[in-house]
């Protein structure tokens, strides 16, 4: 299986937190439409097989009206094999999901909505400049049930001045209006972003890491009680509502990156586009690609593995390290873990290394703790 990544790079305004490509500017919307459709043309033969999931991300894809959404399907249906049944997520803000707006995805091929709630209390919107009110996260949920069954919501902690109550009671919210997946993520302060420019001026306090922290034991035991799997260190969904796009990236399937930044894999090789718009848009009218490309190692394709296989429920198996890179991999990769398994960080059963519940907050850690250096 494969999947396709759009990159759709506008937004209404920009989060203080964020540093993703985008612009705010919506005056080359159409013109980068046209651009993406053109770059799917240009690269319809980089993927074999079919077409498993389609994502829509960004920037802010609910920004796009039914005609360019409706006019990227049929260039991605006319180009690519896609499946049956295959995923197709859209992500949404709440201040785009209007009754009507709900309506127009619906008579399109989008069957999953990821909607970026981040918090349902006003004060912490704001201090994240979200374009949305407390009021609209609510009723976009309501509404959007309505109407899809696949639905995944966004929600930040660790945000300053978030008491454990509050991040509870946003928790409580969520699982009270039976959503089926959440995607949870710790604000985390990110190079030449406004927050970090306010926590530097004294204006936000800064993040407070075993606040974070103890938000997130509060996340586990919450999704826990109401059924929800943690299928991967962020992500939390019932039955059935796996997000199939995320698993396939974490169990290092190839997916097509297309738009301004977008990032492409295809088992051998990395590549991702200029994250500039206007040169994207001008390169791509050109029928030339503006992407760079690297070729993986296999150090790179090991480190990748760990890092991946250590934030899922799945683990790594030392069997498939052994098969894929060789033994001496696996018995360094063992040799590293045996102060980790001490410390009972990390579990080893069945010849798979997972991530103890003692552990799962410092899985990034864990993960480099394995990574090798120059083992060939």
């Amino acid at each position: 299986m494969s999947g396709i990544y759009i990159h759709i790079p506008f937004c209404k305004q920009a989060c203080h937190y964020c540093d993703f490509h985008f612009s705010t500017s919506l005056k080359k919307k159409e013109e980068l439409v046209n651009a993406l459709c053109t770059e799917l043309v240009l690269r319809k033969n980089e993927l074999d097989g079919n077409v498993e999931t389609i994502y829509f991300g960004g920037g802010t894809p609910s920004l796009l009206s039914s005609e360019e959404l409706q006019q990227i399907f049929e260039t991605i249906y006319s180009n690519f094999k896609v499946s049956e049944n295959p995923e197709i997520t859209l992500e949404a803000n709440p201040d785009d999901l209007s009754k009507e707006q709900i309506h127009k995805f619906t008579n399109s091929q989008i069957n999953r909505l990821s909607i970026g709630i981040q918090s349902f209390f006003e004060e912490d919107l704001k201090l994240m400049n979200r374009a949305h009110k407390a009021s609209e996260a609510l009723e976009s949920i309501k509404e959007a049930k309505q109407y899809f069954e696949n639905i995944s919501i966004d929600l930040i902690y660790g945000i300053p001045g978030m008491s454990h109550e509050r991040w509870k009671k946003n928790l409580e919210i969520a699982l009270n209006l039976d959503v089926p997946h959440l995607s949870c993520y710790a604000l985390t302060v990110e190079p030449k972003t406004a927050l970090k420019k306010f926590i530097e001026k004294g204006i936000v306090p800064p993040v407070d890491e075993e606040a974070a922290k103890q938000h997130y034991e509060i996340l586990l035991s919450e999704t826990e009680k109401a059924g929800l799997e943690n299928y991967e260190f962020s992500n939390f969904g019932k039955p059935g509502f796996h997000s199939r796009n995320n698993t396939a990236y974490w169990e290092g399937k190839p997916y097509l990156g297309i738009g301004p930044s977008a990032h492409s894999y295809d088992g051998k090789f990395r590549s991702w586009n200029i994250a500039n718009n206007t040169k994207y848009i001008k390169s791509i009218e050109a029928g030339e690609l503006p992407s760079e490309k690297e070729l993986l190692s296999k150090q790179d394709k090991y480190n990748e593995y760990i890092m991946t296989g250590l934030r899922t429920k799945k683990g790594v198996f030392l069997g498939k390290v052994e098969s894929e890179f060789g033994k001496k991999y696996s018995e360094y990769l063992l040799k590293q873990a045996e102060n980790l398994l001490k410390n009972n960080l990390l579990i080893l059963e069945n010849e798979t290394l997972k991530i103890s519940k003692k552990g799962k907050f410092l899985s990034d850690g864990i993960a480099a703790d394995l990574f090798l250096v120059n083992l060939d």
